[in-house]
């Protein structure tokens, strides 16, 4: 009997916590080779896209884990447009390369699971999410009891106060967590960095630093401020 052969696939890793579930789950189907977590960079900052992590912190991370890290970058100020033309031409480069799949550690949110699909249609790949409706506090909450360690680096701060910024996601911080924030941050609520796990063959070394408040320029007043807090 022919084995079955396991499908390409590059995994999409912010560093967060869902990410580092997702890949956990799929890397225990075993029905993918991951050829590379591929993680967008600010190109201005060096730092992880909306998580505002040092490069340094990614790559150090990446090496734990032991998968490949191949990095888009993106400019500070760039518009839909850009960003889909980017994203289309590293995707593009991927399938010529023979990777059919996309890996993505999203949960509920129906608008964006369609919008990847349907980019990632236009260069013949297909997307895939191993944690897909899956209860958000079922999420988080196997995370911890896992064997997971992660940090808060970023929080909406319409949401969330400045102390957020740099817990560690426990179950106190479970337990602290207003009622109208979603448990695993799904509506971008707060952000993370995971140091260690079961994916890891070491923890990630860092210190906590300064923590500071960012605005952005919006359509409207509302998520244009986070608390960010610095690791060093």
């Amino acid at each position: 009997m022919k084995a079955d052969v396991k499908k390409r696939a590059l995994f999409n890793w912010s560093g967060g916590k869902d990410s580092a579930f997702a890949l956990w789950k799929i890397l225990a189907q075993n029905n993918y080779t991951i050829d590379c977590l591929l993680t967008s960079v600010n190109d201005k900052f060096d730092r992880i896209s909306m998580h505002g992590v040092r490069r340094r912190l990614l790559e150090q991370q990446v090496s734990s884990i032991g998968i490949p890290l191949e990095v888009i970058s993106i400019p500070e100020e760039t518009t839909m447009d850009t960003y889909n033309t980017l994203m289309a031409e590293k995707m593009k480069s991927f399938r010529e390369n023979g990777i059919t799949h996309s890996i993505f550690g999203d949960i509920f949110l129906e608008d964006l699971k369609t919008y990847r699909e349907q980019q990632l249609a236009k260069v013949g790949m297909k997307a895939v999410f191993p944690i897909w409706k899956t209860d958000t506090r079922e999420v988080v909450t196997q995370f911890i009891k896992s064997g997971f360690k992660a940090v808060v680096v970023s929080a909406n701060a319409r949401l969330l106060d400045k102390s957020f910024a740099g817990r560690l996601i426990d179950q106190h911080f479970l337990n602290d967590l207003p009622a109208n924030v979603d448990p695993c941050g799904e509506n971008g609520e707060f952000h993370s960095f995971v140091y260690d796990g079961p994916i890891f063959k070491k923890p990630v070394k860092f210190e906590l630093g300064e923590t500071v408040l960012k605005e952005y320029k919006t359509n409207s007043n509302l998520d244009n401020a986070f608390w960010y807090r610095d690791l060093k």
